[in-house]
């Protein structure tokens, strides 16, 4: 059996397009100006759906920033939607250590009677405005090296222009191309809308299941305090 050896494919946005107008059943040679504006539109729309349904593992990557003693709050890239892990690592020589916090909401942190007060963070605050910070509690006190977050970053814009592709791995391309379908045919192809759809939902559930990371979850509960002796 003879194969190509190659795992390369990841055709652009605009390729993906043509596919995606083929399954509507309009011939490329059809496509106008204003059919390849709407693709670019409905590429953006699906893209920042996608962002808000969470967690694309693609797009997770770990921030670290540096700690300064006395100061509570540090900005976060406007592109991070989610914070999954954080951790504080402190530098003894040539040892780091690195200590696990926990998230807290906004009514938990307006709750602490000192939010001054200076010791080794055990919690952080992720305020998601439209310029969100993270704000850690106790401040540190300035034994601690640094802030390292897992972070979920918002999918990049897509553009049709010099062949660009999707910010997608390739096996979201199938869930990508039929997505695009779904979003064309309220426009280009309304009688098509319960196929495409069907088709649609089927690539993506099918791309979903693999975008898990496969890790073992235990709950073993505590029982002895049910028990009196």
């Amino acid at each position: 059996m003879t194969t190509s050896g190659t795992y390369s494919f990841n055709p652009s946005i605009g390729e993906i397009g043509l596919y995606a107008f083929n399954r509507l059943g309009i011939r490329p040679a059809a496509l106008t100006q204003e059919h390849m504006e709407d693709l670019r539109m409905a590429a953006n729309m699906l893209l920042l759906h996608w962002s808000n349904k969470q967690v694309n593992l693609w797009k997770v990557e770990l921030v670290t920033v540096p700690l300064v003693q006395g100061v509570a709050t540090y900005s976060v890239d406007p592109s991070v939607v989610l914070i999954l892990d954080m951790y504080i690592t402190v530098t003894n020589g040539s040892i780091n250590t690195d200590r696990y916090i926990m998230p807290i909401s906004r009514t938990e942190y307006a709750s602490y009677a000192n939010k001054t007060q200076q010791g080794f963070p055990t919690t952080y605050w992720f305020d998601r405005l439209s310029a969100p910070t993270v704000t850690l509690w106790p401040v540190p006190d300035g034994q601690e090296a640094s802030m390292n977050y897992y972070a979920v970053q918002q999918t990049q814009d897509a553009a049709l222009s010099n062949g660009q592709s999707a910010d997608i791995v390739p096996i979201w391309i199938p869930a990508f191309a039929w997505g695009l379908a779904e979003e064309l045919a309220p426009a280009w192809a309304p009688d098509k809308i319960p196929a495409v759809a069907a088709r649609a939902k089927v690539t993506y559930d099918a791309a979903a299941s693999t975008n898990v990371e496969q890790s073992s979850f235990y709950i073993s509960p505590t029982l002895s305090s049910y028990w009196r002796a």
